[in-house]
């Protein structure tokens, strides 16, 4: 079974992100990228443009020390522009640890990522996690 385009696209995304590549993650988004954080924590909002959603990446692993890995499960697209992948987020800060299942709605606009809507099984795990 061949691979959507988009599809390829948020895999590349996911394998960079793990590396912590940053410049080939950064590549694979619009300029004027923005990623919605749900929840009500010092990472909620709306990070706009590529170098402040490369800045909210580099600040989850900063924050995690390190620990913080993302296995992807599934990626799904429609073919017109939109694709939803599904993951399983683990991390400590000090002594806290979480494992909580999320997901990602992304915009492809130009075989790019173009914008992130985040959503998580736990907001209120995930708020107490981040602050």
């Amino acid at each position: 079974m061949s691979q959507h385009p988009d599809a390829a696209l948020i895999r590349r995304g996911y394998d960079a992100f793990g590396k912590g590549d940053m410049d080939t993650l950064g590549s694979l988004m619009t300029a004027d990228v923005i990623h919605h954080v749900p929840g009500s924590n010092p990472l909620s909002g709306h990070h706009k443009g590529r170098e402040a959603v490369l800045g909210l990446y580099r600040r989850l692993a900063e924050e995690t020390n390190g620990t913080m890995a993302v296995d992807l499960h599934s990626v799904m697209v429609d073919g017109r522009g939109h694709a939803i992948s599904v993951h399983t987020f683990r991390g400590d800060r000090g002594d806290h640890g979480l494992e909580i299942q999320q997901g990602l709605f992304f915009t492809i606009v130009g075989g790019k990522i173009s914008d992130i809507d985040e959503c998580t099984q736990d907001i209120d795990e995930a708020d107490a996690f981040w602050s």
